[in-house]
């Protein structure tokens, strides 16, 4: 009976008890694979901070809104969605309850009647800058064991990986990550 679907093929250490250490190691292949990777440290790293988001009043989605707003840039709904990693329908709909909410606007754009900017309001900034120092706070914990120096260098990294692999907003493919 050599089946592994079969229960008496499973290694156990007395009754219906299943041993890890008379189990083989196995490698997987995501365990080597570095967009598998990236999104296990994103969800673990990210899911450590969204219970605080949710804590002080923001869903996940509008915390990536907010956070990427930060500092009064405006940039289009299109890059919005592509930077938060979420449907530019479900952004839509976020920015409608931020701008009724005060913490956001709308921006025509200068020479492009069909683009829409989104800027972060005063009112927004003040609303989530506690939040963004918390954030720092966290990320400064995940990257301690590393130093400073790698750290930076992971950062760094990450960035160019984006820049090399980033589409104009309109040729984005449909984000796999939506938290609302």
């Amino acid at each position: 009976m050599n089946n592994p679907r079969h229960a008496s093929s499973v290694p156990t250490t007395g009754p219906g008890r299943f041993s890890e250490e008379a189990a083989a190691p196995v490698h997987r292949f995501v365990d080597d694979y570095l967009p598998a990777l990236l999104a296990q440290a994103s969800q673990l790293i990210s899911s450590e901070f969204h219970r605080v988001a949710r804590q002080h009043g923001f869903s996940v989605s509008e915390w990536r809104v907010m956070a990427s707003l930060a500092g009064g840039v405006a940039i289009s709904i299109g890059q919005l969605a592509q930077v938060t990693v979420t449907k530019q329908p479900t952004v839509t709909r976020l920015l409608d309850r931020m701008e009724a909410r005060g913490q956001i606007e709308r921006l025509p754009h200068d020479s492009d009647r069909r683009v829409t900017l989104v800027r972060i309001t005063p009112q927004g900034t003040h609303a989530v800058e506690h939040l963004m120092e918390l954030a720092r706070e966290h990320e400064l914990r995940v990257l301690e064991p590393f130093g400073l120096q790698r750290a930076e260098e992971l950062k760094s990294t990450l960035r160019h990986i984006i820049a090399l692999h980033a589409q104009a907003p309109g040729e984005a493919t449909e984000p796999a990550a939506e938290d609302d």
